[in-house]
């Protein structure tokens, strides 16, 4: 057996098996490639009228109002979002599973509305995309996995997608699908063709998508990028309870400092301590839409005390070095918004073409499998000679 069959072989029965999973997760991350500009237009209400001059309320009124329409519930942290948008305070939790957001005039404190996530449309292709709506523990090492047998597929398709001779004939068949041929014919070019103009962005999202599934991946990417630095595990610093209290709402005091010097085009959120042990964590994101250009910030809640941190998601985005900017992009790049809406469309087919591929190769095979073998025409004509 010749290496090229050996690869085809591989090919074959790692397509097989991991097909309906490379189907879901690439339509759901089709649908997800637009979500931030869908959602721009069927809620409204994550837009305010600018007022002139307008005082903006502070987090601790704007919480307890977002409180008084999820009773029962913590409310997280207070999202300002650029001039022109509300204010959305979200909550969440476990066991059971909830997630609110509450979206707040920020001039007024008027209720625009509130959001159950969990029953929203896009929260549920998410789960879909992350864990085959299956249980998280479950789910997310078999779609991480799945992707990575996805790679290797890449991989293998293109060895054999690689013509013996660069002859005219050859490029033809390799870059260009034959429309006029049968549709087997066409199926197949639609399988190789499409699949190589595709290979270096499908590529791209399945990395950048592993990154978050599969440990031992992402800190061998992180150490490469970071010249050999390894990737510290993600903790909060944690505010000393043995202090006494300063101040009465630390939380406004914070946003005061912050709130003065924020662009209009960035958004500024302040986290809501539950326990004593929690920090307050600062985040401004000077590009909305998106989540790598932010910085980071830690007080303690009872000094605010600036507290130190390690790892990619801490401090100011300009001071991290190379590997922890790139850790960064990472989730960006994966959605194609590091572009903006041109990675976005880049993204949306690279993502089609991918769902495709399980679609186009199973019929190749099952028509392969259906067709009679050949009998060479030597040993024919030495039966009729019989």
């Amino acid at each position: 057996m010749t290496v090229k069959k050996m690869v085809g072989k591989l090919h074959l029965w790692l397509g097989l098996a991991s097909g309906l999973l490379v189907f879901v997760v690439a339509v759901t991350g089709c649908i997800l490639a637009f979500e931030y500009e869908i959602k721009s237009i069927i809620r409204p209400f994550q837009y305010v009228e600018p007022v002139a001059n307008g005082v903006l309320l502070p987090p601790s009124r704007l919480q307890a109002i977002a409180e008084k329409q999820v009773p029962g519930k913590p409310a997280k942290g207070v999202n300002y979002g650029e001039t022109g948008h509300s204010v959305n305070v979200p909550f969440y939790g476990a066991a059971p599973d909830y997630y609110y957001q509450v979206y707040l005039n920020p001039y007024t404190g008027e209720v625009l509305k509130v959001v159950d996530e969990e029953t929203d449309f896009f929260h549920f292709i998410l789960h879909g995309h992350y864990y085959l709506w299956l249980p998280e523990t479950i789910g997310q090492p078999v779609v991480a996995y799945g992707t990575l047998v996805f790679t290797v597929l890449l991989i293998t398709g293109m060895v054999l997608w690689w013509p013996k001779k660069w002859t005219k004939s050859n490029r033809d068949k390799s870059f260009k699908v034959k429309w006029k041929a049968q549709w087997r014919r066409v199926n197949y070019d639609l399988h190789n063709v499409p699949g190589f103009y595709a290979l270096f962005f499908s590529v791209i999202l399945a990395i950048t998508g592993m990154i978050f599934g599969i440990e031992w991946l992402s800190d061998s990417i992180y150490r490469a990028t970071t010249g050999g630095k390894p990737l510290p595990e993600y903790q909060l610093p944690v505010s000393d309870s043995t202090q006494a209290r300063r101040f009465t709402n630390p939380t406004d005091l914070l946003w005061q400092r912050f709130i003065r010097t924020k662009p209009e085009t960035a958004s500024l959120y302040i986290s809501i301590p539950e326990r004593a042990s929690e920090s307050i964590g600062v985040s401004i994101n000077y590009r909305p839409g998106t989540y790598y250009k932010t910085d980071y910030y830690s007080f303690d809640q009872f000094t605010l005390k600036a507290l130190a941190g390690e790892g990619p998601y801490f401090g100011a985005y300009k001071n991290a070095g190379f590997g922890d900017k790139l850790r960064r992009m990472n989730y960006d790049i994966h959605v194609g918004a590091i572009l903006s809406l041109p990675g976005k469309v880049l993204a949306f087919f690279a993502s089609l073409v991918c769902a495709t591929l399980p679609v186009t190769g199973f019929i190749i095979w099952w028509g392969r499998r259906k067709k009679k073998p050949v009998v060479p025409q030597r040993r024919v004509q030495k039966q009729q000679v019989v």
